[in-house]
């Protein structure tokens, strides 16, 4: 299957899951269980939205692998793999708030050559094929060029550890006054196509997981801006950087000088 076909079968499941969504949101979703701490939170909608893209994605292809933030990493027998975020957002999704998405990657041969995030809230799904280009509501989407680090909007990110909070704190601190302004919008996927889309400058993160960025990474990408980790890394849970050429290396010299791959001492 080209990438094209399994970009328009993940546009057809992400609009679908969104519906679902809409239709099933209570004006307060119940938590059942948590993760990586107390306020890293999963609501039964998350899994019933993974179960609902898994059950369309193995109907359609049932040998593809899929990767799920909530099911986790199920093998299959073919070149391609489903890197799938139910709710990127959740938090979000629990408080009604706007910035949450269903965040759809797919992988051949362990890159990712299509990407869906449907904005739902928003009423905006944001599409990429790799060599393709980034869109949305048919406008192809290119990113902020040209913008010096001082004049910079940069999204950022927390972590759910107080460790790691401690940290993250320490390092906005020192690049809040290096730059136009900072914004916390809660969802990896909605923060990359915000780049994508010119709504931000950048964004930088620590924390973020494979199923966060893999579909919005790709729309940033290929939206013309550079996406990758410190020191040549590419983008990893230890650090995700996104932002045009030329910001991108003024962000990352800026980040790297202040060690942000680190958690603070335990009870810090």
């Amino acid at each position: 299957m080209l990438p094209d076909d399994l970009l328009a079968l993940a546009k057809d499941i992400a609009v679908e899951a969104g519906e679902l969504l809409l239709a099933k949101r209570p004006a307060r979703p119940e938590v059942i269980d948590t993760k990586s701490s107390p306020t890293d939170v999963v609501t039964a909608l998350d899994r019933e939205t993974e179960d609902l893209i898994r059950a369309r994605i193995k109907a359609v292809r049932p040998g593809d692998a899929i990767l799920g933030e909530e099911g986790g990493d199920v093998p299959g027998q073919g070149r391609v793999r489903w890197v799938v975020d139910p709710i990127d957002g959740t938090v979000n999704f629990l408080y009604g708030l706007p910035a949450w998405a269903i965040s759809i990657g797919v992988e051949v041969d362990g890159e990712i050559v299509a990407g869906v995030v449907n904005a739902v809230p928003m009423g905006e799904l944001y599409t990429a094929v790799k060599g393709g280009g980034a869109w949305l509501a048919g406008e192809r989407l290119h990113c902020n060029t040209g913008v010096p680090l001082d004049r910079a909007l940069i999204a950022t990110g927390f972590g759910y550890a107080a460790s790691r909070r401690v940290v993250q704190a320490e390092v906005l601190a020192q690049v809040l006054p290096r730059v136009r302004d900072i914004r916390r919008g809660g969802s990896c996927a909605v923060d990359l196509c915000s780049v994508a889309s010119g709504r931000v400058d950048g964004y930088y993160e620590r924390g973020t997981q494979y199923w966060d960025h893999a579909a919005g990474g790709l729309v940033a990408a290929e939206a013309g801006a550079r996406i990758g980790g410190l020191h040549g890394k590419p983008y990893n849970p230890e650090l995700t950087i996104c932002a045009a050429p030329g910001l991108f290396e003024e962000l990352h010299d800026l980040l790297a000088a202040l060690d942000p791959e680190r958690d603070a001492p335990t009870g810090a």
